[in-house]
């Protein structure tokens, strides 16, 4: 997180984690044709050997304070997901306030989804970052093609875990913002734990995304969008039981 006091302004930066070709490259194209043009910064790509980096600023997001306007500036990266550019994703995930792990929902991908969440902890770990005290997000992206692993299965993978799970269709744009909205909220949630951001500056977090979702586009309550997680337990329990 970056804070700039002079120009009343905080910068967020999340990353999309995961396999190559899980779908991290569609969320970003997603979310940056929901953000309205005069809301977005321009959707850039670094091509790399055989894949991509992929980032753009949601561009500051004016919400109220009780001291003021305070503006949000979002900044969305996605990782190379090849196992070559293992140091590309590290140089990416440096001062990622917030991680969304993108894996494919085939059976047949289970391996290489395995594999993309130990090397995140790998690299969170080398640089002095427990993955447990990380935002986490999970996104089950796919659920359109054959072989996949079930609802059922995936409602006793959230049970396991702290981390909320969500369904998505990606190139339709399902479970997109749903994904965003959560991982938005928990990394809030945990900067203003660490930094008491709400007390010192009169910030109200529900406000902050709730605005935040209003920019792509959003009218449902960003609570309901929350609780579609897999194993959710009512429309407006926030992950970790928050109220």
């Amino acid at each position: 997180m970056q804070l700039d006091f002079a120009s009343r302004e905080i910068t967020i930066k999340l990353v999309y984690y995961g396999p190559a070709l899980s779908g991290k490259t569609t969320n970003l194209v997603a979310l940056h044709a929901r953000a309205g043009s005069d809301t977005r910064g321009r959707l850039m790509t670094l091509e790399t050997q055989d894949d991509r980096t992929l980032f753009f600023d949601l561009l500051p997001l004016t919400f109220k304070s009780k001291d003021g306007d305070f503006s949000l500036r979002i900044k969305l990266f996605t990782v190379p997901g090849q196992p070559i550019h293992s140091a590309t994703r590290k140089l990416v995930l440096q001062g990622a306030d917030g991680v969304a792990l993108i894996v494919d929902s085939r059976i047949s991908e289970t391996n290489r989804n395995a594999e993309a969440f130990l090397d995140l902890r790998q690299n969170l770990k080398e640089s002095g970052i427990d993955i447990r005290k990380m935002p986490l997000v999970i996104q089950f992206n796919k659920r359109d093609m054959p072989d996949i692993r079930t609802d059922e299965e995936l409602v006793r993978l959230a049970a396991k875990g702290s981390e909320p799970v969500f369904r998505a269709v990606a190139t339709r744009g399902i479970g997109v913002v749903e994904t965003f909205i959560c991982l938005l909220w928990l990394t809030w949630r945990s900067l203003d734990q660490s930094h008491q951001l709400a007390k010192k500056l009169s910030i109200d977090g529900d406000e902050m995304v709730r605005t935040a979702a209003q920019q792509l586009g959003v009218t449902t309550p960003f609570r309901e969008l929350i609780a579609t997680r897999m194993g959710a337990v009512g429309s407006n329990v926030l992950p970790g039981g928050t109220p």
